[in-house]
């Protein structure tokens, strides 16, 4: 194998969830054999059958036991336990390349498969997955959070070539990184969901539809903004020190909702520090913001 480019690789695929059969299927476009799947629920055989057609769908265990490279896609909090498991039953052998999907974890979860000689690597695509074919395509448009052992130069080419034969993009995150990357990349997806589901909900309650449509072009261009100018995006009345205007805000959202009226007063402390740090915001506004956030309770 070169440390450039990975041989056409036997690839099995634990299991066939959202980004597991997803990230098989990329493989598989790139020009790997995926050669199993593991899969138990009604909803992982349907992927399967999508995603990786005529893959036979067998145990862990048989899986990783065929492979070449060993994908390993589960949740955060199951992978210890399964790579102890799949280590303790002999699956693993020198030379295999073992890969975790994990934004939380680096390679230190795979030490007991370490121990057997095979080449670890957390790849981690930074992008929301349903399980469908559309995701596939997705993979195109993201980055892949990439950790290999510290100094080992070619297990982190091996790595980034296989994100770049998947047509995405590689970005290094070192194995002390790896848990604050994962909480990074969770607030802002996870929690923008949340915003956004708040935000139609209010309108909804007022009996204002599609809130949908009136929101997301609002939102598409806050987010594109956010990114391409930063903090110099925000805008609103807390960046402009609009305190009647926020204190009018409180009193309606302590009415209908107040657990959101405390979400709300959180994030708008946060604003009006961003903006005064970046210069949009005195500071004599910005006391008077969070004055008026504590006050109006």
């Amino acid at each position: 194998m070169s440390a450039g480019r990975p041989a056409r690789l036997a690839v099995g695929v634990v299991s066939a969830g959202r980004v597991g059969s997803v990230v098989g299927a990329a493989l598989a476009a790139a020009g790997h054999h995926v050669v199993a799947t593991s899969g138990v629920s009604r909803a992982s055989v349907a992927r399967a059958q999508t995603l990786l057609p005529d893959v036979p769908l067998l145990p862990p265990d048989e899986v990783v036991s065929r492979s070449d490279l060993a994908l390993l896609a589960v949740p955060d909090d199951v992978l210890p336990g399964l790579v102890r498991g799949l280590a303790a039953a002999g699956c693993f052998r020198p030379g295999q390349i073992v890969v975790h999907t994990s934004g939380a974890h680096g390679v230190a979860v795979l030490d007991p498969a370490v121990e057997h000689g095979v080449l670890p690597l957390a790849l981690h695509p930074a992008m929301t997955f349903t399980g469908r074919v559309e995701d596939v395509q997705r993979l195109t448009s993201c980055c892949f959070g990439v950790t290999a052992p510290e100094h080992d130069e070619a297990a982190w080419n091996v790595g980034e070539a296989l994100v770049v034969e998947m047509t995405a993009e590689p970005v290094r995150v070192p194995e002390a990184a790896r848990p604050l990357y994962h909480a990074a990349l969770a607030h802002g997806a996870n929690h923008l969901v949340t915003l956004v589901r708040d935000a139609t909900d209010l309108l909804e309650k007022v009996g204002i539809r599609p809130a949908e449509r009136l929101i997301g072009p609002l939102l598409s261009a806050a987010l594109d903004n956010a990114l391409r100018h930063g903090d110099r995006a925000l805008t609103g009345p807390v960046a402009r020190g609009d305190v009647g205007t926020v204190a009018t805000h409180l009193r309606e959202l302590d009415a209908a909702d107040p657990e959101l009226a405390r979400t709300y007063r959180t994030l708008a402390a946060r604003t009006a520090h961003r903006a005064t740090a970046a210069g949009l915001l005195a500071e004599q506004a910005a006391d008077d913001v969070l004055t008026t956030l504590r006050e109006d309770r």
